[in-house]
């Protein structure tokens, strides 16, 4: 299943839980209005994702297994090598985790979790 696609914000869990374990209580307030938009284009081992979300917009370029440095929502930019498995890719953000999943071909999964498996997930719907 291609990642290509564009997908809007369904539901998500774990946003409270998570932005206390990583000590961002600052960023409770900010909730998700479920209008946050992700579109990924895909090309071979490249991928570009940009982020919408509150009027703001993030843009992240990567080669699978290549030195990168990722922008979170947060503001905060860590450098990761993102790699590919199967329908996942992963990246270790310090102390976090971060995967894109396609759960089936209309369904993204966006996880961030903790080493103490505190998550925050974004599920998303395919709409293009």
């Amino acid at each position: 299943m291609p990642f290509s696609g564009k997908f809007e914000l369904e539901k998500y869990e774990g946003w409270e839980e998570f932005m206390t374990a990583i000590g961002h209580q600052e960023l409770l307030k900010k909730a998700n209005d479920g209008k946050t938009q992700f579109e990924i284009q895909e090309n071979g081992n490249d991928y570009c994702l940009t982020t919408r979300s509150g009027g703001k917009v993030l843009n992240n370029s990567f080669t699978i297994g290549q030195d990168t440095e990722i922008q979170m929502l947060s503001g905060d930019k860590v450098k990761t090598v993102v790699h590919k498995d199967g329908q996942k890719l992963k990246a270790a953000l310090g102390n976090i985790t971060l995967t894109w999943e396609l759960l089936d071909e209309n369904t993204l999964l966006i996880t961030l979790s903790t080493a103490d498996n505190v998550a925050y997930k974004r599920f998303s719907k395919r709409v293009a």
